[in-house]
């Protein structure tokens, strides 16, 4: 029998993330950073709250907070459409200490599991090669790199200067930058152990950005909800015609179904770490599914919005842009649903029904 009060995230950081993104993370902010802005005001007070290091334990500083509470903040921050690295910090912050790294006070970044384009090697303690779409690398004050070897994986905490950084964009136009390492040094290095190492990240990474977007898929349901009401056609608001209210419907399908699986991941790597079987199959399922809703359900909200969703002054495509953003990120669904199928044929059919029950 699962705990149900464990997975409940504390209101109290709700609350106050809701105010502090309320009163900070407005669309000016977004598109400051879409420019090339870094957004320091909200970063500032993010740190104040003592939001980036709640995954980090008391002993290096942080609040210690769960698993169900660093999945709410992801949620929360794609609910505002946050432009900053918030979730990736808090799963390189909570590394880095588990690996008894300096986390230091200015943005952590961190890299992504490597892929077949990275190219990162270490000889006599230096590091050579290449590691590509790494988020807000250029406003970083360290970034946490992992990296594979024949003899075991490492973690790396690099100063960003002591790299070459060449800027990129994600589709949302948030830093997605690339990094060349020639002969670097790193600041502390460990070898990377624990749940998280190995497919532990790349897990761990598609579970909060399954939370970060059915966080924006719930803002992009209210906001289509809200101009259904105000947008007037015929003598009536568009709300009251079947077709609108049909779509409707169907995007609250979407964010529901989303969410659940969503928090249907967190549960199992909460009850069983990110290395347990279960666990990939809870969270590969979350990131198809949230992906598949963030391509239907943004297509349906720019059909209710109409041309208006289309306009650079309106807010919508900051979160829909965002959307098949994070989709993309921590791989695909496409991606998923093959690593999905090849766990559950392996099985048999047999194990298929024991499988679903058992998450």
């Amino acid at each position: 029998m699962l705990s149900a009060v464990k997975h409940i995230a504390d209101p109290i950081i709700i609350e106050t993330l809701d105010r502090l993104f309320a009163s900070l993370c407005d669309t000016a902010c977004i598109a400051a950073v879409e420019q090339g802005e870094a957004a320091e005001p909200l970063w500032h007070a993010l740190s104040e709250a003592g939001i980036p290091r709640a995954w980090v334990p008391e002993s290096h500083g942080g609040s210690a907070a769960t698993l169900a509470d660093v999945c709410a903040i992801a949620r929360m921050a794609g609910q505002h459409a946050a432009p900053v690295p918030l979730a990736d910090h808090m799963l390189a912050a909570h590394l880095a200490a588990c690996h008894d790294l300096p986390i230091g006070d200015g943005i952590l970044a961190l890299a992504p599991p490597p892929s077949t384009h990275d190219t990162l090697s270490i000889t006599r303690g230096r590091i050579d090669g290449q590691r590509h779409r790494v988020p807000f690398a250029r406003w970083a004050s360290a970034i946490l790199v992992p990296i594979r070897e024949a003899d075991g994986e490492q973690l790396a905490l690099i100063d960003p200067r002591s790299v070459t950084i060449t800027q990129a964009k994600s589709l949302c136009g948030e830093p997605l930058d690339h990094l060349s390492f020639s002969k670097v040094s790193p600041l502390a290095m460990a070898p990377f152990s624990g749940d998280l190492a190995g497919e532990g990240l790349l897990l761990a990474g598609a579970c909060l950005r399954a939370q970060m977007m059915s966080g924006a898929l719930a803002q992009v349901l209210s906001m289509s909800a809200q101009y259904a009401q105000e947008r007037v056609a015929f003598g009536r608001p568009i709300a009251k015609f079947q077709a609108v209210q049909h779509n409707l419907a169907m995007l609250a399908g979407e964010v529901a179904a989303a969410t659940a699986a969503a928090n249907g991941a967190m549960i199992a790597a909460a009850e069983h770490g990110f290395a347990d079987p279960r666990t990939l199959l809870a969270v590969a399922s979350a990131k198809v599914r949230a992906g598949e809703a963030a391509n239907s359900g943004a297509a349906i909200a720019h059909q209710v919005h109409g041309a208006m969703g289309y306009t650079q002054e309106h807010r919508l495509h900051q979160f829909t842009r965002r959307l098949w953003s994070w989709r993309d990120e921590y791989g695909q669904e496409s991606e998923w649903a093959i690593r999905l199928g090849r766990v559950v044929a392996s099985g048999g059919p047999q194990a298929l029904w024991a499988s679903l029950t058992a998450l």
